[in-house]
């Protein structure tokens, strides 16, 4: 049939290639339910959503995440998770950096994708100015900035324990001598773990745990309009 001879054209036999289109695509399913949570609730007033449903969106998003691209390049959509796989030497070096370019390109089309879709609301809630600090700050819904008096060390801190708790719990569940979860079912763990995270330890810089997440939807907010300012420490942005 059709169907079958443009199937058998279209498909992709590198594995390389394979496993980028998969980090890919899994990303930006990550990113964009991810920054779409936190468009809804801050460009709507609070009225659309709130920190609970950006909670469970970026957890679930997780989850949507793993699911789409799991089984073809483990769907690692974070380069501190792609670091920790060549660490136990689960994933090639070489591997690394284009898994980390492929990840931050991921997230910054899927900023692109949220700015898009949430245009109009951005405008209006920012009365036409797009800024990093004040009452109508708009860059927060795309990266991650500290709350009030949050220091650089203590900022460094929480990203280091809260990636780090991520990592321990995530690797040991991959651990096959461990106690597994059912299978089918590890991503709903790990988003159940990123929620418990997100609950515990989001309140001093909104919990990225993915440089990816950070820096992708970041670089796309300075070319964007926000200017450079969105490279630097902001303190007492309230």
């Amino acid at each position: 049939s059709f169907l079958t001879r443009a199937r058998s054209l279209l498909r992709i036999r590198n594995q390389l290639v394979r496993e980028c289109l998969a980090e890919l695509l899994s990303t930006f399913v990550l990113m964009i339910i991810t920054l779409g949570t936190a468009a809804q609730r801050i460009a709507f007033f609070e009225t659309k959503g709130n920190l609970i449903t950006a909670y469970v969106g970026s957890a679930i998003a997780v989850m949507a995440g793993i699911y789409v691209a799991g089984g073809i390049s483990g769907a690692h959509m974070n380069p501190a998770f792609s670091l920790a796989m060549c660490l136990t030497e689960q994933l090639p070096w070489w591997k690394f950096p284009i898994f980390v370019v492929v990840q931050t390109l991921a997230s910054f089309i899927s900023a692109g994708a949220v700015y898009i879709l949430y245009y109009d609301a951005i405008w209006h809630y920012s009365n036409g100015t797009l800024t990093v600090s004040g009452p109508r700050e708009t860059a927060s819904i795309f990266a991650t900035y500290p709350a009030d008096n949050v220091s650089v060390a203590n900022g460094f801190l929480d990203q280091v324990i809260g990636t780090g708790v991520l990592l321990v719990v995530v690797l040991g569940l991959m651990d096959s001598r461990n106690k597994p979860v059912p299978k089918g079912l590890e991503p709903v763990v790990v988003a159940l773990l990123v929620l418990s995270i997100e609950c515990s330890m989001g309140a001093n810089c909104g919990c990225p745990l993915n440089p990816a997440r950070d820096l992708g939807p970041r670089l796309f907010t300075y070319v964007a309009g926000w200017g450079p300012e969105v490279f630097r420490w902001v303190e007492g942005r309230g």
